[in-house]
């Protein structure tokens, strides 16, 4: 049983939890909780569990058939508590593997739903972005390389475990990936208060690919330039803007209205 926080594996726990860079090198990422730990499960690419003997104890199953292809360890309560990212953890930490995806999934479908963002730096717009979006039937999410790290810890508990089945992408390269899209016949629509049509006056076509820009900015003006639609969402009172996170959800569900009906 691990008894104490400067255990070489409970340091890079909490390595792995702060550190994007030491995320990248390992190609991993940390979970924390019971749910987020059986969506891992599914996924099937944990690499190692640190568990209290409270949460053994506690389990319905024998933890044999619990833990069944899973490497793990006992940690005391106290040791978890220190090296978790939250107030509160449920018992359970867990290394896991990052998901990989390749843009050439996304190319020459039929149909296609996309969303793009750019530069999008507030970890729980993404995390609702991507549940969002797995909500919406999405295919995929593609970022621009400033934005945020998907696996952020913040970012991975408010995604709910849609970042284990939403495909996405980081690019180096964001513009000459829109221009790769369009190439495919990809209609990229852009939320932008120059927009002339309101969103729900747009018909997106059977392949779509959303852009939302920064908070704080929105899209870029090279964005602005490139988008094959610029569409607007109408706002009542004095509101100048929405969440990022609150406009993206909107325009998927448009979407996602569109292609039901």
């Amino acid at each position: 049983m691990i008894t104490s926080s400067g255990n070489v594996q409970m340091k890079n726990l909490v390595k792995l939890q702060k550190n994007a860079r030491t995320r990248k090198e390992q190609q991993a990422f940390v979970i924390e909780g019971k749910k987020l730990f059986e969506e891992a499960k599914m996924y099937g690419k944990v690499k190692q569990a640190y568990v209290t003997p409270r949460y053994v104890e506690e389990l319905s199953v024998p933890e044999e058939v619990y833990f069944a292809g899973i490497t793990y360890e006992l940690v005391e309560e106290k040791v978890l508590k220190e090296v978790a990212d939250t107030m509160s953890p449920q018992g359970i930490l867990a290394i896991v593997e990052k998901p990989e995806y390749q843009l050439s999934a996304f190319l020459n479908k039929s149909e296609l739903s996309l969303i793009l963002l750019e530069d999008l730096r507030d970890p729980g717009n993404l995390g609702t972005i991507m549940r969002t979006a797995e909500g919406a039937g999405v295919d995929g999410v593609i970022m621009s390389k400033e934005t945020v790290d998907l696996f952020n810890p913040k970012v991975v508990r408010s995604t709910m475990g849609s970042i284990f089945r939403m495909p996405f992408l980081y690019v180096d390269d964001f513009f000459g990936t829109v221009r790769q899209l369009q190439e495919q016949d990809v209609n990229v629509v852009a939320t932008d208060l120059s927009g002339k049509r309101d969103y729900d006056r747009e018909n997106y076509g059977r392949k779509t690919a959303i852009v939302i820009g920064n908070e704080a900015k929105g899209i870029s003006a090279s964005m602005r330039e490139m988008a094959d639609t610029l569409v607007k969402i109408p706002m009542a009172g004095k509101v100048e803007s929405l969440n990022a996170s609150i406009a993206a959800g909107i325009m998927m569900y448009e979407l996602f209205r569109q292609r039901r009906a």
